[in-house]
């Protein structure tokens, strides 16, 4: 046989097993678990008198962030989360995968559905938010933990909040960040797995305990808004009206009343 020739049908071979190995990763494999039954990290606890009802008692604990899944719209209906200033670090972290939630007894919707869907996999609890360990980290990468966004919101105003939440958490944590879409019928939706799109992201950041507790809500639209934070700042009552969830339902009725109905920047420094 011609030794050119037998090179080409090497390398072609080659070429060919390249390919169907890639094509294999891309659509076949998944990394095991982050999470480890026998991991003894100290897991972050947030007041339970702040969490959220649940309208699917589809809630996952993991270390360092608690949600409520909606396996109708395969994303979380809230994440909820507390941020230290000692989270706050510049601790170099290897990007992982996006894998399934193992936690989320449905099955978390696999991160394959976003592929050229033109959206990003917006985090809902930041992975910049989870640098100070590794586990931490990885967790956020749970696709039980993401939902798509537009990519000039996800990196625009959306990226600038998180920016703000941290700035206020150096000054003036512990804060407990409540988060998600708002995920009501008719939405589109990607993938095989039908993952809605929703057209708004909420964003609650509650601060001090007792009478000295101060809240801010914040509801966005899917896409890039060259505005200011404060004019999208909203009472948590309206966040109710959108989506059926009573935030602080474990405050005294007086003073979540008060708090629910009212905005108040002021106890804010933008």
């Amino acid at each position: 046989m011609n030794k050119n020739r037998e090179n080409r049908i090497i390398y072609s071979a080659l070429m060919l097993l390249c390919i169907v190995g890639f094509w294999w990763f891309d659509n076949f494999y998944t990394p095991a678990t982050y999470s480890s039954t026998s991991n003894v990290e100290k897991i972050t606890k947030i007041p339970t008198d702040l969490l959220p009802s649940s309208t699917t008692g589809a809630l996952v604990q993991h270390n360092h962030f608690i949600l409520s899944y909606n396996e109708d719209y395969e994303q979380a209906e809230w994440v909820a989360y507390l941020l230290d200033r000692s989270h706050i670090t510049g601790d170099d972290r290897r990007r992982p995968y996006f894998i399934e939630d193992p936690k989320v007894t449905t099955k978390s919707a696999d991160w394959r559905n976003y592929k050229g869907s033109g959206y990003d996999r917006g985090h809902l609890c930041p992975a910049g938010d989870r640098r100070f360990s590794e586990l931490a980290y990885n967790e956020t990468f749970y696709t039980s933990n993401i939902s798509p966004q537009q990519n000039d919101f996800n990196a625009g105003i959306w990226n600038r909040l998180e920016q703000q939440v941290r700035r206020w958490a150096k000054k003036e944590g512990p804060l407990v960040v409540i988060t998600a879409g708002v995920l009501t019928q008719g939405l589109p939706s990607i993938g095989e797995e039908e993952v809605a799109v929703p057209r708004y992201f909420y964003k609650i950041v509650a601060k001090g305990e007792g009478g000295n507790l101060k809240i801010i809500a914040f509801l966005f639209p899917n896409r890039e808004m060259d505005k200011s934070l404060k004019n999208f700042v909203v009472t948590v009552d309206h966040l109710e009206e959108l989506t059926g969830i009573d935030f602080f339902q474990g405050l005294p009725e007086k003073l979540e009343n008060n708090l629910e109905s009212t905005v108040n920047t002021k106890a804010w420094k933008f």
